[in-house]
């Protein structure tokens, strides 16, 4: 893999992973219509999917501070808010161990991940009638493990993460901001846990993979930021329902792609 693949790589990861449009479908489609190749894919995308998390980090920095002061302090409200987010993970951990093998060959077939983003594009529509409902500010223990089926079911290429998830709490009741909030909280959580999993594949990686993962954390991190400025934005604007189209037209043109491919 080349440097330039890998800083346009990260670039794409940053800039899809808070739209939703599914990050990891789009770089499934970039590798197979440019000839990508990644080498060891999967550990790649975890990658950037880490500087995306620390974006998240630095974007919620004030609430992430305020529940991990809560927790040393036995604070029961955020005590609560933890145990909802880690309930929240528990279908991706299940999903993850369990079928780990066979989601990794989805990573291989872009008409799944076509017919994944048409499903992406159908959820995100959905919130054109559920964002003006939404007053709560955090979900259910149930509500959070509702969530948390949408987290699970958005491991396979050109479901939305983002998209799944705030789709799911915003049709449960919560605002658009406490939606976005528990959303990208969760995914802290999912994102590390994936990387831990990895971590072991860190020993066959070469030098120069090394160097090419760090490009496309470097650029994944920065439009990460931006992008998920820009999420918050479309939520609060209410023209979050807008990239159902993209997903749509996505997932369309690379279902007849794979189609004349044939």
């Amino acid at each position: 893999m080349e440097a330039i693949q890998s800083l346009f790589l990260g670039i794409l990861q940053g800039l899809t992973e808070f739209l939703p449009v599914s990050s990891s479908g789009h770089l499934v489609i970039a590798q197979w219509i440019l000839g990508f190749d990644l080498g060891e894919g999967i550990l790649f995308e975890v990658s950037v999917h880490f500087a995306t998390m620390f974006a998240i980090l630095i974007f919620y920095k004030n609430e992430v501070k305020a529940l991990a002061i809560g927790a040393v302090s036995a604070n029961h409200d955020s005590l609560c808010y933890i145990g909802k987010l880690i309930i929240g993970t528990l279908p991706a951990v299940a999903v993850a161990l369990l079928a780990k093998s066979w989601i990794e060959q989805q990573f291989e077939l872009p008409g799944v991940t076509g017919l994944c983003l048409l499903v992406t594009g159908g959820i995100v529509w959905s919130t054109r009638y559920t964002i003006k409902k939404g007053i709560r500010l955090e979900p259910t223990y149930l509500e959070a493990f509702l969530i948390g089926c949408a987290q699970a079911i958005a491991i396979m290429p050109g479901i939305s993460r983002s998209g799944s998830t705030v789709g799911v709490a915003l049709a449960l009741g919560l605002s658009p901001m406490a939606a976005a909030k528990f959303s990208f909280l969760l995914g802290v959580i999912a994102i590390t846990g994936a990387g831990i999993l990895l971590l072991p594949e860190l020993t066959t990686v070469s030098g120069l993979l090394v160097q090419n993962i760090v490009l496309g954390v470097g650029s994944a991190l920065i439009s990460g930021l931006i992008a998920l400025w820009l999420f918050v934005w479309l939520l609060q604007k209410q023209r979050f329902h807008l990239f159902a189209w993209y997903a749509w037209a996505v997932g369309i043109t690379t279902l007849i792609a794979v189609f004349i491919a044939k």
